[in-house]
């Protein structure tokens, strides 16, 4: 099975040793490795009768990427650990394969080893590394008291699509999209920091949520204006069709894997950014000077 899913894929030249050993060798100029793993576990994190075995892997894929681009890094390599019980048909590890080397692909890197084991469930673990190519790392715990907050990608499109599918339906198809394959904006962080941020994050969790984690790393407080938080159209549209509150989806939605980071002076701001908060001295996070009351306990945590 690791020969049918390894063979005659692309490798970048900083993979000086890729699957087939006990272990890769990566090219590493900076002489630091930005490191990260996510799992996603069918029933929990996907489901095949909602998306395909592709679009599993390339979600798995997207979640590790957002989080290097968190760092202000790029992604240098990927490996791909995945468990599945013996029933589970070719069609269906090729389709997770494919997905997994289409989105490394897709960012110039390699799938560059992994292990395979046999479990109940089928899980996809990914571990992606990365290059800070000389800069510090962008942390959480950077924010001061002054900085603006801005945000970089569609924020709330993936709870919309999971509100969709919940709902029986398969459009709007965008939405829908958003859900089964996230597309995180991972080439804005470093862009982010060669800018000048000082914090930032991946929204994995939730914007509330992420910003509580950067919020408590910093020890300040982070106020967002509801009127500058970016709320799609398309967004509002499905809100209005399902019942929902599009702004809920903004700000409590998880998996949409956009970027949230604070900067010195909207000056500072990267231009594909979204101003939509202030820094503060204290603690927490609020929406409009207020506790936000919308989604009783916002983001997504696990064993709750």
């Amino acid at each position: 099975m690791i020969d049918r899913l390894t063979e005659g894929r692309f490798q970048p030249e900083q993979t000086l040793l890729g699957p087939g050993d006990d272990a890769a060798v990566v090219a590493a100029p900076d002489g630091r490795v930005v490191a990260t793993v996510d799992t996603l576990v069918e029933g929990v994190h996907f489901r095949l009768d909602w998306s395909a075995p592709e679009q599993v892997g390339q979600k798995a894929v997207a979640a590790n990427l957002s989080d290097v681009a968190a760092m202000g890094a790029v992604p240098t390599a990927l490996l791909l650990s995945l468990a599945c019980p013996g029933t589970t048909s070719t069609e269906v590890l090729d389709g997770l394969a494919s997905g997994v080397w289409d989105a490394a692909a897709d960012a110039g890197i390699g799938v560059v080893g992994g292990d395979t084991v046999s479990s109940d469930t089928i899980v996809v673990s990914i571990t992606a590394l990365g290059s800070l190519e000389g800069r510090e790392a962008v942390t959480r715990s950077g924010a001061r008291a002054g900085d603006v907050v801005a945000v970089c990608g569609k924020l709330g499109w993936s709870a919309a699509g999971m509100a969709v599918l919940r709902r029986g339906f398969r459009s709007p198809v965008a939405m829908v999209a958003a859900h089964r394959t996230p597309r995180p904006p991972w080439r804005a962080g470093p862009v982010a920091a060669r800018a000048g941020a000082t914090s930032m994050i991946d929204t994995s969790d939730g914007l509330l949520a992420d910003l509580g984690h950067v919020a408590r790393a910093s020890r300040v407080h982070i106020d967002l204006s509801s009127r500058l938080v970016p709320v799609a159209d398309k967004l509002r549209d499905v809100a209005s069709a399902l019942g929902g509150d599009p702004l809920t989806w903004a700000l409590t939605g998880g998996e949409d894997h956009a970027l949230a980071a604070t900067f010195p002076s909207e000056d500072a701001v990267p231009s594909d950014w979204v101003v939509c908060g202030e820094v503060r001295s204290g603690a927490g996070v609020t929406v409009d000077a207020d506790r936000w009351g919308g989604a009783g306990d916002p983001g997504w945590r696990h064993w709750r």
